[in-house]
């Protein structure tokens, strides 16, 4: 039986997709409120006839928000960006946007909210995108004081941007520069996310906790990457550079990028705010271990990487076996 609808504002995208598949199992109606709903037709077929729909809204129009949230009876909010560009800034999306889905969501009368932040949040952080991320939670805690916010680590899946991104490097690059060789992270599976956002909504989490979401191993960025290189065979030489030559390579691809209209590579950008972040560690406080605000605390055994990560690590690997160099260097600029 249908749990009631749910508003997921950001659903088209990495964690989206997962959250969307998990509600659906879960019986709700699910509404994936996104820019552009022409890119997300495909999670149309994740549930049953009329049980996704999909509608147009923007973080920065309250009207396309308000109208996104008309019968909702929960809503989510996933919408991020990992780089600024033009009018989409950290603090536009991530502060004020964050707080204009919360206002909205307070006006309509909803009060099962799920708000989705990242580990590290931090108003005093250096960097931005931190920064913007605690600007955010204080913007919907003051909207919605019985909204949950999850802060999660870095997170791996078929999808994501980090294992797929270093198998990438390791198969172009003869060498491996990294910035923070030795800063610790612990990566969260997306499903486990999902499952979290999930429980949220069916009353299991603790209201207006912020909890932290991290997998069952702390790795260094040298470890993560070492890790990559011997699951797809490509071992290479990681190169550990400093904070100061980060940034000064960070500042170069990023006027590279500018000068060049986007066709800079993708796979060798960088940027100064993420340099910044790499400064400090990513991983579970033990505050919130203590507190139970954690994926162990909502009854979630997370999954290891050696789990998951070779399944798709593995299978892109053997599509690039059947490539050219001609196709691998195109990948640079997907």
């Amino acid at each position: 039986m249908p749990k009631g609808r749910v508003t997921i504002f950001g659903g088209s995208g990495f964690i989206g997709r997962h959250v969307v598949r998990s509600l659906v199992a879960d019986g709700w109606r699910v509404r994936v409120a996104c820019r552009r709903p022409d890119r997300a037709y495909d999670l149309l077929s994740l549930g049953e006839p009329d049980q996704v729909e999909l509608v147009q809204a923007h973080l920065r129009h309250p009207h396309t928000i308000a109208a996104a949230l008309d019968s909702a009876d929960a809503a989510i909010n996933l919408v991020g960006i990992l780089t600024e560009s033009g009018d989409q800034t950290f603090t536009a999306i991530q502060a004020r946007g964050a707080g204009a889905v919360a206002e909205a969501v307070k006006e309509a009368g909803i009060t099962r909210f799920v708000h989705i932040s990242a580990l590290g949040a931090r108003e005093s952080s250096i960097s931005g995108y931190a920064r913007s991320k605690a600007e955010g939670e204080v913007a919907v805690h003051e909207q919605v004081p019985q909204a949950v916010i999850f802060r999660p680590s870095i997170v791996f899946g078929p999808e994501d941007d980090f294992f797929n991104r270093f198998a990438a490097m390791a198969r172009l690059m003869p060498v491996l520069p990294l910035v923070g060789a030795e800063t610790r992270f612990q990566p969260v599976f997306v499903d486990d996310i999902a499952q979290a956002v999930t429980l949220a909504l069916d009353g299991k989490a603790t209201p207006g906790a912020i909890y932290e979401l991290g997998g069952p191993e702390v790795k260094t960025f040298r470890e993560l990457v070492e890790y990559v290189c011997e699951v797809t065979e490509h071992r290479r030489p990681i190169v550990a550079l400093s904070f100061g030559t980060g940034k000064l390579m960070a500042s170069v691809t990023q006027i590279a990028s500018k000068l060049s209209f986007g066709l800079f590579p993708k796979l060798l950008s960088m940027t100064t705010d993420q340099v910044e972040l790499l400064r400090r560690d990513n991983v579970v406080s033990d505050e919130a271990k203590a507190a139970g605000t954690t994926l162990e605390g909502l009854g979630i055994t997370p999954q290891a990487i050696d789990a998951i990560v070779p399944g798709y690590l593995n299978r892109d690997l053997e599509g690039a076996r059947r490539h050219s160099p001609r196709h691998l260097l195109n990948s640079l600029f997907w």
